[in-house]
């Protein structure tokens, strides 16, 4: 989230097209791939809106493109303006005695404006220092007042083994179902852990219709992860056709409850319908939400219809017919609804459901009372509206912030920094802190905060520093574990006795502090 006076969604749009591979040596091709990759990353925590790779290639796909093009930049106008961004990142690499030079470009589309070179290199076994320190130079680029050290985006996490990196990204951009399952599973043996490996296995996966494999996979992405919320979309879905609704339904309210677009409200309705549960309620607010979608009022019309309002029902069925006149399904249902039938028990399919109807697996349709209807699940998710969203939701956040006071500014930036801190999200944690510090420059709880960050990025003589200054603004318990653990660092247990000592006599009850103690006593120094 950016401060009260950063820009809106508007004008923070980029796109970050593959870099050119200047190296001659074809194998190193990948690397050109893994730029959109990195640098969306990096990008969207400096809160920015990035272009999906799905989208990029749509892009090119409507203007007739192959997907392997290098544009020249009257194409790569035409791109950017088919997907309303504000700027276009443009960039080369080369590779010569084991290091790797890069450099970038930013194409400000509105006014046809390119800045000048960006560089960086590096050896190649670093390149995740060469794409972050890229990626902050971009930010800086398009954003004179991006207030983020440099430091905390080389430190940013997601780094893996780079052999891992090299075939996640072999994987998601390979040519056929086979080379992408391969690749990604090689990613995800090298680095278990690896959230976007796991993800995108997850859903090559379920696209394979290997559902119990693929919900096994999108189970291990933690909850924390930025990328849970997709991962467990997919994972419902995955739960579903395995007709475990029950754990379908799980998945979907984890999402919904997070981020309650129509279409994931939807699914969680159905997922509950499955158990014989009255959904009414979720697929009223899957319709209010989108009124316009003809399933969603299908599905209102089923429930209602299975809960015996047979007038609404009707209602509903005959929107489906409005916006959807060919709609196979709406006239049986709008049928059996006239009849007046009562409601029968729901009955579960016989089998497994597909990834490929569009509603879950019924019976075929027959005329009059023995058509027996299903709610319709969504089975696409559309990351952009889904990121779209959530960078809406921060934005709005922001302007409400803007209405508090002050004191109430400074406190809800420390909070959310601390939450960013707590998630292992160093770059937006950072953000948090200077946005407190450019309302007050006195808050001891801001400086503590950018004390944190700046031992977690590595900078050590900085992160005494700010921590000091918070202690001399008002001595807090944050900063004096800041101050314990470098001194424990460098063998200074006495030190680092005394300030735990300062921390618990303010927070007895803190368990970095508590943690620490034991560290010491281990050590054999006990507490003054």
């Amino acid at each position: 989230m950016q401060s009260a006076d950063a820009a809106g969604p508007t004008g923070r749009v980029v796109l970050v097209l593959p870099f050119d591979n200047r190296s001659g040596q074809s194998d190193l091709g990948w690397i050109g791939e893994s730029f959109p990759d990195t640098l969306n990353q990096r990008l969207n925590s400096a809160g920015f809106l990035t272009i999906s790779r799905d989208d990029r290639q749509y892009a090119l796909d409507h203007l007739g493109l192959p997907t392997d093009f290098r544009p020249t930049r009257a194409t790569t106008i035409r791109i950017a303006q088919t997907l309303d961004a504000n700027y276009v990142i443009i960039g080369s690499y080369n590779v010569a005695n084991g290091r790797i030079s890069v450099q970038a470009q930013v194409l400000e589309v509105n006014n046809l404006r390119m800045s000048s070179p960006l560089e960086d290199s590096s050896e190649l076994t670093r390149l995740f220092d060469v794409q972050n320190a890229i990626a902050w130079k971009i930010a800086r680029q398009i954003d004179p007042r991006f207030n983020v050290a440099e430091q905390t985006f080389l430190a940013a996490p997601g780094q893996v083994k780079l052999s891992a990196f090299e075939n996640y990204i072999r994987g998601i951009a390979a040519a056929t179902p086979q080379e992408r399952l391969k690749r990604l599973q090689l990613a995800v043996q090298e680095s278990p852990s690896y959230a976007a490996a796991l993800l995108a296995l997850g859903k090559a996966q379920y696209t394979d219709r290997d559902y119990d494999h693929a919900s096994q996979t999108l189970a291990r992405i933690p909850v924390a992860d930025r990328r849970a919320l997709e991962a467990n979309f997919y994972l419902g879905l995955a739960r579903f056709n395995s007709a475990r609704y029950a754990d379908a339904e799980k998945a979907f309210t984890f999402v919904a409850g997070r981020l309650p677009l129509p279409e994931v409200i939807n699914n969680q309705a159905v997922a509950s319908a499955r158990q014989g549960h009255n959904a009414t309620a979720l697929f009223e607010r899957a319709v209010a939400a989108d009124p316009n979608d003809a399933d969603f009022h299908y599905n209102l019309a089923v429930s209602l219809w299975r809960q015996g309002n047979f007038a609404r029902a009707q209602d509903e069925v005959n929107q489906v017919l409005r916006l959807r006149p060919n709609d196979t399904e709406a006239p049986e249902l709008k049928a059996l609804i006239a009849f007046g039938r009562p409601p029968a028990p729901i009955a579960l399919p016989a089998s497994k459901p597909t990834a490929t109807t569009t509603s879950a697996t019924k019976p075929a349709p027959a005329s009059g009372p023995t058509f027996e209807p299903l709610e319709r699940i969504r089975r696409t998710y559309s990351e952009a509206s889904f990121r779209q969203a959530a960078f809406q939701l921060d934005q709005m956040r922001a302007m409400r912030m803007a209405t508090l006071s002050a004191a109430e500014q400074v406190s809800q930036y420390v909070q959310l920094g601390r939450d960013y801190l707590a998630q292992g999200l160093i770059p937006e944690a950072e953000q948090q802190f200077q946005s407190a510090l450019a309302i007050n420059t006195s808050s001891a709880e801001a400086r503590a905060g950018l004390a944190q960050v700046r031992e977690q990025s590595g900078d050590i003589a900085a992160a005494r520093t700010e921590a000091q200054a918070s202690i001399q603004l008002r001595p807090n318990a944050p900063a004096y574990l800041v101050l314990a653990r470098l001194e424990l660092h460098d063998n200074q247990t006495a030190a680092s006795a005394a300030d735990v000592s300062r921390a618990l006599k303010i927070e007895p009850t803190n368990t970095a502090a508590l943690g620490m103690k034991q560290a010491l006593a281990a050590r054999g120094q006990s507490l003054p």
